[in-house]
């Protein structure tokens, strides 16, 4: 660092630091000597970061945020994630975009313990990574509509329908004054009203506006005025300009095959789903954290009803559901709504009509973030290192005769009692070779093995004793 400090000239402008970033920036916490731009880029995530930079960052001052570890954020570990953002993810198709919502929560919570707040400029999900911009201000009386920007997330099991309940609510009173109190709710019943199964409970999330609209636009125009700047130019352009078709009032979405997977219908295009909610009157937009997100402000009742009118023109089989299953319950309804599919001008997005580069496709097979690189570790070529490690955690079907082996070598339960006659030849299936016995002998030895009683001289000389019974 120091040389390539030497080499540009700008050891006046540029001061390498090789020392924990926390603790520099703990010693830049006074007003004077904080930083106007903190970008945080660890491996992994940056949780334990975050309380020193929202003390570190200048009044009105830039804060960047990068974090790779989406495993967490996207759900499959909701307590690991609430160790490290103070957030409860659940598993939805609508990840990405929680994701985003749960690490703007956690910087606006450590922000609050310092009566600072954050206002967010941008929030991207790209690739295996989510990053975002916010600007960190300082005032006691923003920070206390702090708790009416946050949500938590009620999301059906079933059916995926979600709600949201925001933690505080600001009204206004007679004077002008802004009051702040507790919400009321929840906004579910103990069970889905459309599928009659029970509810996840999700977050806290950002329930506010993701992106500040004016400076996306301004980030826009100036890429797009000199496309030569960055290699990515095109890509920046195709993300941005879905970011400011997004609706902004709008958290999270759902997603095209979900619903028609959900009732077992065939699915209809992007512009037949998104005409039939313009023409009952909502607001329908792309997210550019999916690429078949629907994000509207229709309600889920609304949403539910348009797929039972598209059921009824591609029928499915009803006596292949479950009585039990959403997708019977949700088409036992009758819709209330009649859903008009007819394409609208209107319900193709600008940024797909110009054919721009909005969602990236991955540049090759297996393409992904790599290991953390450990010092000493073998190197292996990651294909064949891909390969042994597969369904490694899987057991192999066993065969029905390995199976019967190995039950063999277990013991019966009068061995273990101390009773069993066959001693250490004891198995849990006795071979079939019995001992010799008499005739009105009973073989109990072992409670696993079969019972036989051996019929007696008059049932062999045709007598009243019976046949044998195994």
């Amino acid at each position: 660092m120091d040389r390539n400090v030497h080499l540009n000239g700008v050891a006046h402008l540029v001061q390498p630091n090789q020392a924990d970033a926390r603790m520099l920036m703990y010693q830049h916490q006074k007003a004077s000597e904080r930083f106007d731009v903190i970008d945080l880029d660890p491996y992994g995530s940056p949780a334990p970061f975050l309380d020193a930079a929202v003390q570190a960052v200048n009044d009105g001052g830039l804060l960047c945020v990068t974090c790779t570890d989406m495993a967490v954020l996207a759900g499959n570990s909701g307590e690991t994630c609430y160790s490290k953002y103070g957030a409860m993810a659940i598993k939805s198709r609508a990840c990405h975009e929680m994701a985003l919502r749960i690490v703007l929560h956690s910087l606006d919570l450590h922000a609050n313990c310092y009566q600072r707040f954050v206002v967010p400029l941008i929030s991207i999900s790209a690739d295996f990574y989510v990053r975002v911009f916010v600007r960190v201000f300082t005032g006691q009386a923003k920070v206390k509509a702090s708790a009416s920007k946050q949500a938590l997330v009620f999301q059906c099991v079933g059916c995926g329908a979600f709600y949201l309940q925001r933690l505080g609510k600001a009204s206004r009173d007679p004077g002008g004054r802004v009051k702040f109190s507790a919400a009321c709710g929840p906004p579910v019943t103990p069970e889905c009203e459309h599928c009659g199964q029970r509810h996840q409970l999700g977050g806290p999330i950002w329930a506010d506006p993701i992106h500040d609209l004016d400076f996306v636009g301004r980030v826009l125009e100036a890429v797009t005025t000199n496309p030569g700047r960055f290699h990515t130019s095109k890509r920046i352009q195709g993300v941005l300009s879905v970011v400011t078709e997004e609706l902004p009032d709008v958290p999270l979405y759902y997603t095209l095959d979900h619903l028609s997977s959900t009732i077992h219908c065939n699915t209809p295009s992007l512009l037949q789903l998104r005409s039939a909610l313009l023409h009952a009157g909502f607001r329908v937009s792309l997210s550019h954290a999916c690429k078949n997100a629907v994000k509207t402000d229709a309600p889920p009742q609304a949403l539910w009803d348009i797929m039972r009118c598209w059921e009824k023109e591609c029928p499915v089989k009803r006596e292949r559901l479950s009585e039990s299953s959403p997708a019977f319950r949700i088409l036992a309804v009758e819709p209330r709504l009649k859903a008009n599919f007819n394409i609208r001008e209107d319900a193709n997005p600008s940024s797909r009509q110009q054919g721009l580069k909005r969602f990236q496709a991955n540049p090759e097979a297996n393409w992904g973030p790599r290991p953390r690189a450990r010092p000493g570790a073998a190197s292996k070529d990651p294909e064949e290192k891909r390969r042994l490690l597969q369904n490694k955690r899987k057991e192999p079907a066993e065969d029905p005769a390995q199976r019967a082996a190995r039950l063999k070598t277990f013991p019966c339960k009068r061995f273990k009692e101390g009773t069993c006659q066959r001693g250490d030849q004891c198995c849990y299936s006795h071979s079939p070779a019995a001992p010799v016995v008499s005739a009105d002998t009973l073989v109990t030895d072992c409670p696993e093995t079969t019972t036989k009683i051996f019929p007696g001289p008059e049932a062999a000389a045709g007598g009243t004793g019976g046949p044998g019974v195994d």
